[in-house]
């Protein structure tokens, strides 16, 4: 990562300098920090240890969890020190590194949305042979394609900002370490790289979507040929959560990729990728737990079992 900037690290400026709203703002994400890694780690508990839960779309569901509980670790704990200590800066490595471990975490959660949107389309479409067709090798290299495809674009995208030149000024108008703000800082010519950022844009992001929204156009004319009301009703039930959590993170994601556009300020575009990268991580569980009897009912057999368990 060596070059010819004369910065040596980087000042977040993030959500206000107001220095009254501090005490609040660290109250408000330390809460929303807390309610995701304890969101994500009871579903991930609840998958481990309920042998019910044992199948493709609880295997994906625990991995979409794991997922969001990093991204918010990448983001959430260094924003907290800011609030709490007034400490805004970092260092130039430990950018790139916030840069990169958020670009694979998302990346890898954009792919493995359209894994989990296949793997409804086979239940529901061809639920005879599901268990054929999703079976564990399956299962393991569509995760693994989705880690691979991000981890490219990740490292893409970190070796070719590391060969900007930054000499100041070093303020990066965000929260946290993202790739479209760090190129406004750059003394080097970053259209190539503006470039590279859109064509990956759609290779993770406009590509999955594409492919989420094909197989529910599929699904939903599948479901709407059962002449079963109940049955039918069952076949929108496995799909509401996911559907819902595409919805609120590609909603999200893509104002968040608009705002990297050229001609949009950064000033106006802050609330939409707090939303994208703090609180969808929080919700997601919440989603799936509330929306989904099997996840429902296990978590609550565990919290009783950890009642009557208890000390008498």
């Amino acid at each position: 990562m060596a070059n010819h900037s004369t910065v040596t690290e980087f000042i977040i400026l993030g959500l206000s300098n107001v220095e009254e709203l501090m005490s609040w703002l660290f109250i408000v994400f330390f809460l929303i920090y807390l309610t995701t890694v304890l969101g994500n780690v009871m579903i991930i508990a609840a998958i481990l240890f309920e042998s019910s839960l044992h199948t493709p779309m609880y295997f994906f569901l625990g991995n979409l969890s794991f997922l969001d509980m990093g991204c918010s670790t990448v983001i959430l704990p260094k924003m907290l020190s800011n609030f709490l200590f007034g400490q805004k800066t970092i260092s130039f490595v430990g950018c790139f590194m916030q840069m990169y471990f958020f670009q694979l975490l998302a990346g890898t959660e954009c792919f493995l949305l359209a894994v989990m949107a296949y793997d409804r389309y086979v239940a529901i479409c061809k639920p005879l042979s599901y268990p054929l067709i999703m079976n564990q090798k399956v299962c393991l290299a569509l995760l693994t394609f989705s880690w691979f495809g991000s981890f490219l674009n990740s490292t893409l995208h970190t070796v070719a900002a590391s060969q900007l030149t930054f000499c100041g000024p070093n303020g990066i108008n965000h929260f946290f370490c993202d790739v479209p703000p760090l190129y406004k800082l750059s003394c080097s010519d970053t259209s190539l790289n503006e470039k590279v950022l859109f064509t990956a844009g759609v290779f993770v992001g406009v590509g999955p979507c594409l492919f989420i929204t094909l197989s529910y156009v599929i699904i939903i004319s599948a479901i709407l040929k059962i002449t079963s009301t109940e049955k039918r009703i069952k076949a929108f039930s496995t799909c509401a959560s996911h559907l819902t959590v595409v919805v609120l993170f590609y909603g999200t994601g893509t104002f968040s990729y608009i705002r990297s556009l050229p001609g949009f300020s950064f000033d106006k575009g802050k609330v939409i990728p707090l939303l994208y990268s703090t609180v969808t991580p929080m919700l997601n569980p919440l989603i799936y737990s509330l929306r989904n009897r099997e996840v429902k009912g296990v978590l609550r057999r565990t919290l009783w079992r950890k009642v009557t368990s208890g000390p008498h």
